[in-house]
């Protein structure tokens, strides 16, 4: 008896050693989920809030370089949470950067908030503008840099329970739409010490694959010829609209010989006032992409070639005026797997009832094939090979440091974003609640990086083996300055 009472002991004191060897294991997890669900909870104890702020925003639309009383009101939100923050930034009054915490790592967020000129709407699920000709959010800015700001918030009150080293840093980057306030930014070296950059975008899905993009560079061609009678005197005049037609004819006819995922379009942006007038001033607007912004940086030398012929051969002159010019995105995978399993615990969009009625009429207006609607629940399946035909001036950022992202489904799953189905959507509780997702998601992968600070380091071991030991960043858009009258169309 006493035997067995021994092994029993025995059994009993290796059993309880187990078990407290396995929770001493567990803790770093357990602290990990315990920390997570503090920043989240943050999130929804102030989105009551957080939806206000969005709507303002939302109901107020400034566009790019004019966003004054939403940057003003983000800003605010950060002051009343602590942050310090630095206005004006970059020379741009609407750009800001706002500051909390001490030491590393340093966290970076950035939040957009600028609207897209004519996409005026309603909450409404047939076309119904609130002010005819009006701005509107048709990519979601408004809740881009609200959920930032949640993020950044929620941080910045767990750094402060805890007492845990690190720093965040919100970026509020105006006139993403074309007006690539980022660049500007990043060249004037306000991201120099930041360990990662976190970012999202509005969508009609949940994906945090990382993704690139096109690299684009955008600028104004202005010609200048001799009016004259177009009747009576067609022969002293030099017409700037001839350059501008034949600087487009030599473009188009460019198309040829690029390479084939090039994108080249072109606005005539001023072509005289009156046909009886030979006009002596014209200006065309140009985008050219790819994906590979040293091939952009060609593709222009040639464009400019155009525009040098164009203007020769009608006895013009021609003046060039870079607005914007930005990188292609650069993944990182390292820090997309952390923001893809945090999405993957946030969850995709729950619709109740009033939501699935909302987005059934919606996708009634929509065109080609829609997925179902239940996309907006499903969270995408992780991939390495993420692109989109588009731009952004995001491209630069993750050029200097490692940086990753992530969409929710703020929009009805179908929806084409600069939509007015899009504007709709984000003034409503599909938009709000995505919006929370997002800003949990990130909120979520700064506490990783800040619990591991080897994330950081291994996203930054990423980035430089892609870059090579030979790249030193230079901007597209060279020592312009910001273009703060790019949407002012009464100038």
């Amino acid at each position: 008896m006493n035997f067995l009472r021994s092994i029993f002991a025995t059994a009993l004191t290796l059993l309880i050693c187990f078990q407290t060897s396995a929770q001493k294991e567990l803790n770093p997890r357990v602290k990990q989920d315990k920390d997570k669900q503090f920043v989240k909870s943050e999130i929804d104890l102030k989105s009551s809030g957080y939806k206000k702020v969005a709507r303002e925003i939302w109901a107020n639309a400034e566009l790019g370089y004019l966003e004054n009383k939403s940057s003003a009101l983000l800003q605010d939100v950060l002051k009343k949470e602590g942050f310090t923050v630095e206005a004006g930034v970059s020379g741009m009054p609407t750009a800001f950067v706002a500051t909390y915490g001490s030491g590393g790592p340093v966290i970076g967020i950035l939040a957009e908030f600028d609207a897209l000129p004519g996409l005026s709407q309603d909450t409404a699920f047939v076309k119904k503008p609130i002010i005819e000709g009006a701005g509107g959010h048709g990519c979601g800015h408004h809740l881009f840099g609200t959920a930032s700001v949640a993020a950044a918030a929620s941080l910045k009150n767990w750094l402060a329970q805890t007492g845990k080293s690190g720093t965040i840093k919100l970026f509020g980057t105006p006139a993403e739409e074309g007006g690539g306030a980022k660049v500007y930014m990043v060249r004037d070296g306000l991201f120099n010490g930041v360990d990662a950059v976190l970012h999202w975008h509005p969508s009609d899905a949940n994906d945090a694959s990382p993704e690139t993009c096109l690299a684009i560079k955008q600028g104004i061609f202005r010609f200048r010829g001799r009016s004259a009678h177009a009747a009576a005197a067609p022969y002293a005049g030099r017409s700037a609209l001839d350059g501008v037609e034949a600087m487009n004819h030599m473009a188009n006819l460019m198309r040829e010989h690029v390479p084939q995922e090039t994108r080249i379009h072109y606005v005539i942006k001023n072509g005289g006032l009156a046909p009886n007038v030979i006009p002596d001033f014209a200006e065309v607007e140009y985008m050219v992409r790819h994906p590979d912004a040293r091939v952009v940086d060609e593709l222009w030398t040639r464009l400019a070639k155009c525009a040098d012929g164009a203007a020769n051969g009608t006895e013009t002159s021609v003046e060039t005026e870079i607005i914007s010019g930005s990188y292609n995105l650069m993944r990182n995978e390292v820090l997309a797997r952390a923001m893809h399993k945090n999405l993957e615990q946030v969850g995709g969009v729950i619709y109740s009832k009033e939501d699935l009625a909302f987005a059934n009429e919606i996708q009634k207006t929509l065109t080609g094939k829609v997925p179902d609607i239940g996309q907006a629940q499903k969270i995408e399946n992780f991939k390495t090979d993420g692109f989109f035909y588009a731009s952004t001036d995001v491209g630069d950022i993750t050029w200097v440091v490692p940086s990753t992202g992530l969409g929710t489904a703020t929009w009805v799953p179908g929806t084409p974003a600069h939509s007015w189905q899009a504007v709709a959507a984000g003034g409503t509780n599909i938009g709000y609640k995505a919006m929370a997702n997002a800003a949990k998601a990130i909120a979520m992968t700064g506490v990783d990086i800040i619990n591991n600070p080897d994330l950081a380091k291994q996203a930054r071991a990423e980035l430089n083996q892609k870059l090579g030991p030979d790249f030193k960043y230079k901007s597209m858009i060279g020592d312009r300055k910001p273009p703060l009258d790019y949407r002012n169309f009464k100038k």
